[in-house]
């Protein structure tokens, strides 16, 4: 007799207040942790995003992968587990069946994280660069799988913009094409990940939370309107980093362009690849500037998360 397949969703008890309450709620990706800085940078990197969200009167739900089960939401014993954890995996959407049948560790994704939060019901994610489309696309076909689930997930997306390494104007052209709008808030052209101008403009220029949150309800049509549309998909918010914390463009291209000639590496270890040598060639400017963008968007994406509970309540 077969024995039957174990719960493969956990939502915490913090998430599930939140919920009962009609608390604003922000979910977090967990590569982050994994691969995105090394320990115990990661670990406090971690710790300080769910208090920033905690400061602006909302609840983190830090989503990750712990001995095959899908967590939403972590407590500090798990946080510390996934950061201490060398053999975890970078979960993408391919991964995820992999690592819950052989009950392994893992960070999320973008594209993972919003599919978890859609089904968690959380609708505001904060990340710091979404994936995109890499350069030299032609010869590798290289395109993440954040881009088409920003086109499927209802889930509104808080980042500094499309990663620096990547081709930001394909990009942007993509999720064009999946109607995602990619909205640049309090300036024009949609930010670069390090440095604040990429210079290509997002669909729409929004310079208050409250006009972000009205967006929401009308794309998803949360007003329970029976003639309302539902416009089904993402939508992208891009938050430049903070003026003292930027990366000159300039930089950053030459970092990138040192980077990109000694890389030896493909496919999923592109990007973690890129961000770490970029800290190598910047001396740690790179990084410093990732902690302070990471920071900046769980500020927003907070705001943005408590202004849409306060208007849906």
């Amino acid at each position: 007799m077969r024995k039957p397949i174990q719960r493969r969703l956990l939502i915490s008890d913090d998430v599930k207040e939140a919920f009962f309450n009609k608390k604003g709620i922000v979910a977090l990706e967990s590569t982050v942790i994994t691969h995105g800085l090394p320990y115990p940078d990661n670990l406090k990197t971690a710790l300080a995003l769910e208090e920033t969200i905690k400061q602006h009167g909302c609840t983190p739900a830090t989503i990750a992968v712990i001995d095959g089960i899908i967590r939403v939401g972590l407590n500090l014993q798990e946080l510390e587990q996934l950061a201490q954890d060398q053999s975890a995996l970078k979960l993408s959407r391919r991964d995820m069946p992999y690592a819950l049948s052989q009950k392994k560790n893992g960070g999320t994704t973008v594209a993972t994280t919003m599919m978890i939060a859609e089904q968690a019901n959380i609708r505001v994610f904060a990340t710091g660069g979404i994936g995109g489309v890499h350069r030299g696309v032609g010869e590798t076909f290289d395109i993440s799988a954040d881009l088409e689930e920003l086109g499927r997930c209802n889930v509104c997306v808080v980042c500094a913009g499309a990663k620096a390494v990547l081709d930001i104007p394909k990009t942007l052209e993509v999720l064009e094409t999946k109607g995602v709008p990619t909205i640049s808030f309090g300036c024009d052209e949609f930010p670069a990940f390090y440095y604040r101008n990429s210079g290509v403009k997002g669909a729409y220029r929004l310079d208050y939370v409250e006009e972000i949150a009205d967006l929401l309800i009308q794309k998803w049509n949360m007003v329970g309107w029976p003639d309302g549309l539902h416009f089904q998909g993402g939508v992208l918010i891009g938050n430049p980093i903070d003026p003292e914390f930027e990366y000159p463009k300039e930089d950053v291209e030459t970092c990138i362009q040192q980077a990109l000639a000694e890389m030896t590496v493909s496919g999923r270890d592109v990007t973690p690849y890129l961000l770490a040598r970029l800290a190598d060639l910047s001396q740690g400017k790179s990084k410093i500037s990732n902690i302070a963008l990471l920071k900046n968007n769980a500020a927003l994406a907070a705001q943005i998360a408590r202004s849409l509970s306060e208007k849906r309540s």
